[in-house]
């Protein structure tokens, strides 16, 4: 059966898209929206859970939709080597998601030797490095192939955080704590955004970012325990629509700005943060 216009708009039957950080919480969600969506996908991932969630993936949906690559982005070298290895293996690419990031001790998160008032300079770079570098490295053997083919859409994950500051009441008494770092390289990854659509748009490549908003994990280690679960409720307390995000709600926004349907949109950041951010 023919598809609509419309379907046809949204679609993304033959597009390739390149994922990084694919195995983490949101990068899941991106990867079965893009499938789902009609694209083979080639992702990206630091440890070894990308292998698992690679054949997971080729269970669901086949061995030719997939395809997958272990690689650690702190070693320059080797990752944009696997960037260009997967240039030369597909004729075109179509979507790249700079998705990437360490939540870890390392960058500042969840403890308190990542406050402003302790966070030391080997904690600022990495957050930076994995927050932002990661991205441009990305963008720039990627982006060179959808120049050179002249089309594509680069998808950046930013955070409502890139354009407020975190509150915090919302974090005393409990063991979650976001570092000024991540603010600081999420703000950077607008710019960025903002510079690549400017710079890449005469070769009809365009690049938007996501701003998500609250979206814990609440099926992970964390929010098991009683101060966990005040946090959450903080967090609901706090949106307009009164309840946090899930990852359904921002497959929708992912699918848009990867298809045709937002062919015009470009050096945009979009907030996906139940209004949040209208307060």
């Amino acid at each position: 059966m023919k598809k609509s216009y419309i379907e046809s708009l949204f679609s993304l039957e033959g597009k390739v898209a390149v994922i990084t950080g694919a195995a983490g919480y949101f990068g899941r969600a991106f990867c079965h929206a893009l499938l789902e969506g009609g694209a083979k996908i080639v992702i990206l991932g630091r440890g070894e859970k990308i292998k698992e969630f690679g054949d997971l993936l080729k269970s669901k949906y086949g061995e030719k939709k997939i395809d997958y690559h272990m690689v650690d982005f702190y070693n320059t070298d080797a990752y944009k080597n696997c960037l260009q290895k997967t240039v030369k293996r597909n004729r075109t690419i179509d979507i790249l998601v700079n998705n990437a990031f360490e939540f870890s001790r390392e960058t500042g998160f969840n403890d308190p030797s990542g406050s402003i008032s302790s966070i030391s300079r080997e904690q600022w770079m990495r957050g930076l490095e994995a927050g932002i570098y990661w991205y441009a490295v990305s963008t720039q053997v990627i982006g060179d192939k959808m120049k050179n083919q002249r089309f594509g859409s680069i998808i950046n994950i930013s955070s409502m955080y890139a354009i407020v500051s975190p509150d915090p009441g919302l974090y005393r008494g409990t063991s979650i704590f976001n570092p000024p770092s991540y603010s600081a390289a999420k703000s950077a990854v607008l710019a960025f955004t903002r510079y690549t659509a400017s710079f890449y748009g005469e070769c009809n490549v365009r690049c938007n970012a996501i701003l998500p908003g609250a979206f814990p994990n609440l099926t992970g280690n964390s929010y098991n325990n009683p101060k966990d679960k005040e946090f959450v409720k903080r967090l609901e307390e706090r949106t307009v629509l009164k309840r946090v995000g899930n990852l359904e709600d921002l497959k929708g926004m992912l699918i848009f700005l990867a298809s045709d349907a937002s062919s015009y949109i470009t050096g945009q950041g979009i907030v996906v943060d139940g209004g949040w951010t209208i307060k």
